[in-house]
Formats: C-alpha cells, structure tokens, sequence
C-alpha cells in the first residue's frame, strides 16, 4: 500500500470514528422518557399486569426512542391521584379507571362503564366508529389530555358480600365499595356507598368498615383475598356490563411526540385493550372454580326484585345525566344513548338467541 492509499485510508477512518462520537450524543437526546403511574397495584392481575405491558409494548414498539416508566399505585402518586399527577406535570401518563374522575365531569364516567348499559364490544363500537372518541376528546382537552381506551374486563361480578341479600330491604344500610354512575344507582337502592382503590379494600372490609364490596370480578378478587371475609358472592354486575380502563397521556406531551411515535401509542392502546379482554376471559373462569371448590364460596345472583329496582334507578340515574346543565356531561350520554339504541339491535338479535341457542341445546362432554 502506497502512502496515498494509507493516508485516504486513514483519513476515511478518522472520519468515521468522529461521526460515531458525534452521532451518540445525538441518539441519547432523541431518547424521551415518559412516568405512567397506575391506580393498581403492581403486578395485579389483569389491570396492574396491562399496564405494565402497556409500557413494554411502546417501548418495544418504539425502539428506544420513547421509553415509558410504570409507577404502580402509592408508589409514585396516591391510586387515585393518578389522573392529576398528569394535570400538573408530575406524571407523562396514567393508567386507571375514567369513572374514578367523574367529579371533574360525570360524563367521562361513560367512558368505564353505566349501569345496564353496554357490552365491551359495543362500548368499543361506541368510542371507536359512532363518534364516542371524539367527545371524549373534548372533555379532556378541558385538563390538557389525551384518553385511550387500554383495557377490558368484561361483564363484572356484582360483589362480596357478608351475608345474602335477597330483597331491595336488605341492602338497606349496607357499607359498600363502588364507584361512578354505579355507586349512584346503589345509593338509591339504600346503600351507603364509598370509593377505594384496590389495596384498600380487603383491610376495609376486614375491620368491618365496610359491609361488602365490589371490585372486577373472579381474576382480580381472589388475588385481593375478599373471600377470606365475605362468602357471598353475586353475578351478574348490572351496574358494570363492560367496564374499559383508559391510559391518558399529557395532551401537550403526546403532541410533541413525531407522528410515528404516536400511531406507536395509540395503536398500543388498542392492542392492550384486546389483549386484558382475553387474559380475564381466560382466567375469571378458572379463579372462580378456586374461589368455589377450593374456598368455599356461594356464588348466586341478585333477584328479580333487585334487577328490576336496579333498572329503574339506573334509568334514573342516566336522565339525570341527560338533563344536565353540564353541556359536555350531556352530551356524552346523548351519544351514548343513541349508539346504545342502535348497537343493542346487533347484540339482542343476534348474539342473546345464539348464546341462548347453545345453552339450551349445545352440550359437550
């Protein structure tokens, strides 16, 4: 090798090298760290399990570019403080429940669940294609967010209670743990309603503060341990027919985010919501066998009496919403209603005969 050769050989080299050095610095400073707290506790099944793999979907998804942090409940905010740690900057994100939030607009409790209203999958045909995104969208710019549906639960259980209740008396004065548009309906029915996150609920019930309790269903409750003290346990939930959790980003944060990174978010999100629907599908059935053969528990199901005053309070409930001074809050259950109306035509006439079908008729040994 002549001298030239040698001389250009190295001066390619050198420059190389220097565009490696110049170049690292850059890739770390294109690197955006996000905090998710959660109003769950870690590692919880199915909620607390979603959000965590929620962050490693994006992060995943991003390659290294956006890098999201999970903060279960208390670790980081109060549970049910999450939503305001991303109002006032101390959270990039959150992982809860919108019917949590409803004292800052009842309507975004439509966006978990209402009492006898819809299924998860016309819940999502609500937000996804018959406009429910786009109100939403509207509530939250009012705090500077970004709401994404992020997880599904399914049908829940009605809930844990010390002794049966067969009659509407009999809920007279019960201490019980619900939220949203849910806990209204309960109060009608006499109850004497609270809200607690998850960690809290069993050392309630334990010391007797509260009566009884509801909170998702088999997955979730034996895992938090009710059956250690109430044996009672009731299904269906009429007051949460499809309850969606929500991940919700700092509008100013998502927005300066590059396109790629928020369709990297936003697709995230739905893909999660799926997936929770199936990891609770998939093991409500098995955690209730345990809570049954292995725990002793009654599983039984409200009366017709207490369906049909359920019904009428949750109508109650609803028109209250409905004639609200609040345009935003009226509006989302205007929406509802009308997708309501029109989604249940597909679920009454198609899935409830199938379903009643197979019942009836379709026995596999």
């Amino acid at each position: 090798m002549d001298r030239r050769s040698a001389l250009k050989k190295s001066l390619t080299a050198g420059a190389a090298a220097g565009a490696a050095v110049v170049a690292a610095p850059a890739l770390s400073q294109t690197r955006i760290e996000w905090r998710m707290v959660t109003t769950w506790p870690r590692n919880f099944p199915g909620l607390g399990v979603g959000a965590e793999n929620l962050a490693r979907r994006i992060n995943t998804m991003a390659g290294g570019r956006l890098n999201v942090r999970v903060f279960a409940g208390g670790e980081l905010v109060p549970p049910l403080q999450a939503l305001d740690a991303v109002i006032n900057g101390s959270a990039e994100m959150s992982h809860g429940a919108a019917y949590y939030w409803q004292n800052k607009n009842v309507g975004l409790s439509f966006f978990t669940g209402v009492p006898y209203g819809m299924t998860s999958r016309e819940l999502t045909a609500w937000v996804r294609f018959l406009g429910g995104q786009q109100i939403w969208d509207e509530i939250y710019d009012k705090f500077g967010l970004q709401g994404f549906l992020s997880g599904d639960t399914g049908t829940q259980a009605g809930g844990w209670f010390r002794t049966e209740i067969r009659t509407v008396a009999d809920i007279k004065g019960k201490r019980f743990r619900t939220p949203g548009l849910g806990g209204q309906v309960w109060q009608k029915l006499g109850a004497s309603v609270t809200n607690l996150p998850a960690g809290e609920i069993f050392q309630a019930l334990k010391s007797g503060t509260l009566d009884a309790a509801e909170f998702v269903g088999p997955y979730n409750d034996l895992a938090l341990g009710f059956h250690q003290i109430a044996k009672n346990y009731y299904f269906p939930s009429f007051i949460e027919p499809g309850l969606a959790t929500e991940a919700v980003v700092s509008k100013s944060r998502f927005r300066a985010l590059p396109a790629d990174l928020q369709e990297v978010v936003r697709t995230a999100c739905q893909a999660e919501y799926d997936q929770v629907a199936s990891d609770f599908y998939a093991n409500d059935p098995r955690a209730l066998a345990t809570l049954v053969e292995k725990h002793g528990v009654q599983v039984r199901q409200f009366s017709d009496e207490i369906l049909q005053a359920g019904a009428k309070a949750s109508l109650e409930v609803l028109d209250a919403v409905r004639s609200s001074n609040d345009p935003l809050a009226k509006k989302t259950a205007e929406s509802f209603v009308s997708a309501l109306n029109l989604l249940r035509t597909r679920t009454e006439g198609t899935d409830s005969p199938f379903l009643r079908a197979r019942e009836r008729f379709f026995k596999i040994a």
